[in-house]
């Protein structure tokens, strides 16, 4: 008991130094240059407490399910010996997490050229196939970049014959698709297989899973806009809500909650199953193990449930609307520093931000830490919401921001330590999650709205430059750590010990 007291005040407190800052950003904006409606701020607030709540039980269920999950599964598939299994059961997880997705289904929308179905069985296959082929490089110890340049040569030369109105959601589809669900799973999935191997790139090798998986989406949505020629997709913005008293807001939230807990549960069900299976077949972990991971999944289910919530029902709305109320002041240019400043503290909150760095650290004993590349995460992200805002206002098309962006990143790769790349590219699918797509993208469709021009073509993308800065900043965290450690300013601890990482079951079993 004193163990998830102990827990439970340390992820309260993660939790309100992520939420807090952009409370206090929104409170200020409201009470200055962007005045919302006081049914709007009551929404947000709300939505607020629940997020609060939501990302202290997400937290607390990744570290004590998600993650050893995926590094118990991981590390039976890779001892398993028999390659054709592993490669389809990571195809088969791949694809059916995916299509359980809940903002798989809003992408699809976006599209209404493409049947539902065949777009989400497309991008399903996409992630599928390239978790397979993650798995195989960390199998067979292939460098990333490499594979990273050639998907990334396939991605642009596809983009040069799509359609201008459809490169923006072809290139959010590689964020919307790696959810707060799966990412702890994957990431650990990747621990996992790594931990079979004792050669010295091991450690480096256990991250680049997400950054595979986020291109398959991509290049399937390109794929299919050559196929069915979309035209112009039309997007219309859902009106504002206009409460009256406090029973109409907690009726606003209460419709909400349960669509969320059946996504949820939906999303959450391929993980569980796929899990119980392993369990029954070959784990065979202790009682005690299994009760710890039940509890964590039950963490899991009711903190995604109450932080979608409060995101959606909340945060949609106050982004929306300050969108709106900025980009019509006859300052306009102001949109570009207030996005940036929203930007660098929103990415804090993101759920799956801290298992990516609370992994970071453990995977490198503190070589790097969690709280430098939070500051590396959250630049990278200012610098994209600051990119995007211009693009809002200028009408200049994302292509040229994502080309040379990338190019950046690939060349960036080849002067950095290995890991920092691995870590970097899927720090992109980690930072583009539920509060970007719930806050950022609002807001910058209600300041398009503002400034009359083309939401599908102006406000989508931002995802994909969220998905696309720290591929850059963290690579540029890399460049100084090398330099500082070539000048011997800093002094570079040994990796930690997969023994140290796993639990005893799978210790006893390597």
């Amino acid at each position: 008991m004193e163990f998830y007291q102990t827990k439970f005040a340390e992820k309260l407190e993660e939790a309100l130094k992520a939420v807090l800052p952009i409370i206090g950003l929104v409170l200020l904006l409201s009470f200055t240059i962007a005045p919302v409606l006081p049914s709007i701020l009551l929404l947000f607030l709300f939505g607020a407490v629940l997020l609060v709540i939501g990302m202290m039980l997400f937290t607390l269920g990744a570290e004590l399910a998600m993650t050893p999950m995926g590094e118990k599964v991981g590390t039976k598939m890779a001892n398993s010996g028999r390659i054709w299994i592993v490669f389809f059961l990571c195809f088969f997880l791949g694809f059916v997490i995916t299509i359980s997705e809940p903002d798989l289904q809003v992408l699809a929308e976006q599209v209404p050229s493409i049947p539902n179905i065949v777009l989400i069985l497309a991008v399903a296959f996409g992630v599928g196939f390239f978790l397979v082929v993650a798995m195989m490089r960390m199998l067979f110890s292939r460098a990333l970049p490499p594979l990273l340049i050639l998907c990334y040569i396939m991605v642009f030369v596809l983009a040069f014959f799509v359609p201008k109105d459809f490169l923006a959601v072809a290139f959010d589809s590689g964020g919307v698709t790696t959810g707060p669900m799966t990412v702890p799973f994957i990431m650990s999935m990747g621990v996992g297989f790594a931990a079979v191997r004792s050669d010295k790139h091991a450690e480096d090798d256990s991250f680049g899973l997400v950054a595979l998986c986020s291109i398959g989406p991509i290049l399937a949505v390109l794929l299919l806009g050559l196929l069915y020629h979309p035209g112009d997709a039309v997007y219309t913005p859902k009106p504002l809500p206009k409460l009256h008293d406090s029973v109409e807001l907690w009726q606003y939230f209460a419709r909400g909650i349960p669509e969320y807990m059946k996504e949820i549960f939906i999303s959450l069900l391929p993980i569980a199953i796929f899990f119980a299976a392993f369990q029954a077949v070959s784990l065979k972990l202790k009682k005690k193990t299994i009760l710890k991971i039940i509890i964590g999944v039950a963490y899991t289910y009711i903190g995604l449930v109450l932080f979608l919530t409060g995101v959606n029902v909340g945060f949609m709305p106050a982004g929306n609307h300050l969108g709106q109320t900025i980009a019509a002041l006859s300052y306009r240019w102001i949109l570009i520093p207030i996005g940036m400043i929203i930007g660098y503290f929103i990415v804090k909150a993101e759920p799956a931000v801290y298992v990516l760095m609370e992994q970071v650290e453990e995977i490198t004993s503190g070589a790097i830490s969690g709280n430098s590349m939070g500051v590396s995460l959250s630049l990278g992200v200012a610098v994209s919401i600051g990119l995007a805002m211009t693009r809002v206002l200028t009408g200049i098309s994302i292509f040229w921001f994502i080309l040379p962006g990338y190019v950046i990143a690939i060349i960036l790769s080849f002067f950095v330590p290995k890991i920092f790349t691995a870590i970097a590219f899927d720090s992109g699918g980690v930072a583009s999650g539920p509060m970007t797509a719930t806050f950022l993208l609002p807001f910058a469709m209600g300041a398009c709205q503002a400034v009359g021009g083309d939401i599908v073509r102006d406000a989508f993308g931002i995802v994909a430059m969220v998905a696309m800065t720290p591929l850059i900043a963290i690579q540029i965290q890399g460049v100084v750590y090398k330099f500082r450690a070539g000048k011997g300013e800093i002094t570079v601890p040994e990796t930690a010990s997969y023994l140290d990482i796993l639990a005893d079951d799978d210790i006893i079993e390597l």
